[in-house]
């Protein structure tokens, strides 16, 4: 039988010695024992999005099985269902998105404790509008060669959401839930062309539509192509393949990826609710360390792997689209108008960049985004944002389950983050506003449309 070994930050730390710079930041006061598991049949949940890949992969290649875990994976009908099912315990664990727990850690909604050790990957999102209002927009945009300019910024939306408004017409557009990142990344499109996309007021207010010239609303994300062709919506923020969906059914334009919006952006995590952490410690080390591999597999050699990772994608148990739909993004290139394929190499990225660690500064942007449109309608001094995070990213689960792959012959040590501290100031965004994890609250008071200091929302309107 294999002995229990305890893993705290000393010995991580020096698991990682070959590593120049290792931080252990990352690293809690909590040890992790690899031994027997304490639950071996486990059920988790995901939507139809292309970046449920990781847990299709652990699934179908046998990474599971190898770490003695048997895995029902299982549709979810939203993100809503996602999370209500994870808190009440019928599902052990699911595909996330990334601000959710952060955004129930801090009371929208409902309040819960969920932990993530693994990132599902960068990027993979875009914004799509109607041929319509794409026709309307292009007149605004920049062109290069004969094409659009990219990246499309929501200057070039903004004259046609103000016509709209000067007509007492609304301007609506679809997210897939509100604490999730589609929604703050569309928000952050719209805001940095000067569309206000509206506050929250929770608990009394949470249509997030106080103030807004676009009004945003939930809609699941394989509904979206339906939801667009029949004019319901003019444009949404969501997952693949449901952007080039709409290419393929000629429905619709994506304008901008999130890869343009923010390089690098975490979208997805596995979540599991803390009291489940904490009771299957092994186990959870086992699922990370399955998905790490399912990570690896998917970036290996230049992508080598994903014609195969799209067949197993298109069958219906998972996100059951079209294999030419699912190749548009998943083969590094991507299609805009109808004939204007782009390279973007990085769009689906899984492992390579550190896509799968669960980064603090990653979790202070996204709080800091809910602080902005109000789901945290209160001020929160710069510390709360990093012992948030911490609460929820858990990068110790992450660097644990790596030094056994490691000590397996798995992975090699170089494959994993060489400093695991808050990053420096950023400016990889489209509005080229400076993100600094460190100063959370500084980096609010340079937007000009969103919550800052100590303004709340209340009656309707912000108040200082």
């Amino acid at each position: 039988m294999k002995q229990n070994r305890i893993f705290t930050p000393k010995t991580l730390a020096a698991a990682f010695s070959s590593v120049v710079a290792l931080g252990i930041l990352g690293f809690s006061n909590h040890s992790f024992a690899a031994g027997k598991l304490e639950k071996e049949d486990l059920k988790f949940g995901f939507i139809k999005l292309t970046d449920m890949a990781p847990l299709a992969v652990a699934a179908e290649k046998g990474f599971f099985e190898e770490e003695g875990l048997f895995v029902q994976l299982e549709a979810q009908a939203n993100w809503k269902v996602v999370m209500d099912r994870v808190i009440n315990g019928e599902l052990d664990g699911s595909h996330m998105l990334a601000s959710a727990p952060l955004g129930y850690s801090a009371g929208y909604g409902a309040k819960a404790d969920i932990v993530s050790a693994f990132s599902m990957g960068f990027n993979g999102n875009a914004i799509t509008v109607s041929n319509d209002i794409w026709k309307q927009m292009k007149a605004n945009v920049p062109m290069e060669g004969g094409k659009p300019a990219h990246p499309i910024k929501a200057d070039a939306l903004k004259p046609v959401v103000d016509k709209f408004k000067a007509e007492g017409k609304p301007f609506n557009m679809a997210m897939t839930f509100p604490p999730g990142s589609h929604n703050v990344k569309l928000r952050y499109w719209l805001a940095a062309g000067g569309i206000n996309p509206g506050f929250y007021a929770p608990p009394q207010d949470t249509s997030g539509q106080i103030n807004a010239d676009a009004l945003l609303a939930v809609t699941p994300p394989p509904q979206m192509p339906a939801t667009l062709e029949s004019g319901t919506i003019f444009g949404y923020c969501v997952g693949e393949p449901w952007n080039q969906q709409a290419v393929f059914k000629g429905i619709g334009v994506p304008v901008i990826t999130d890869e343009e919006l923010w390089k690098d952006t975490p979208e997805k995590v596995f979540g599991v609710t803390q009291a489940w952490a904490e009771k299957y410690p092994n186990t959870y080390l086992a699922v990370t360390k399955a998905l790490i591999r399912a990570a690896m597999w998917l970036d290996a050699e230049n992508n080598k792997n994903r014609k195969e990772a799209i067949e197993m994608l298109s069958q219906k148990q998972y996100v059951g689209a079209d294999v030419d739909v699912l190749a548009a993004s998943m083969n590094g290139t991507f299609e805009y108008e109808k004939g204007d394929k782009r390279a973007l190499p990085d769009f689906n990225t899984f492992f390579r960049h550190g896509a799968s660690y669960p980064s603090y500064s990653s979790a202070v942007w996204y709080l800091t985004q809910l602080r902005r449109w109000g789901m945290i309608n209160e001020y929160k001094p710069d510390n709360w944002y990093l012992e948030t995070a911490k609460k929820v990213y858990r990068p110790d689960i992450y660097l644990a389950a790596a030094k056994e792959l490691v000590a397996e012959g798995k992975a090699k040590a170089e494959d994993f983050p060489a400093d695991t501290s808050i990053k420096p100031s950023q400016n990889f965004f489209i509005d080229k506003i400076p993100f600094d994890a460190n100063k959370p609250n500084d980096y609010l008071a340079k937007f000009p449309i969103g919550l800052k200091g100590k303004q709340t929302v209340s009656g309707g309107k912000i108040v200082d």
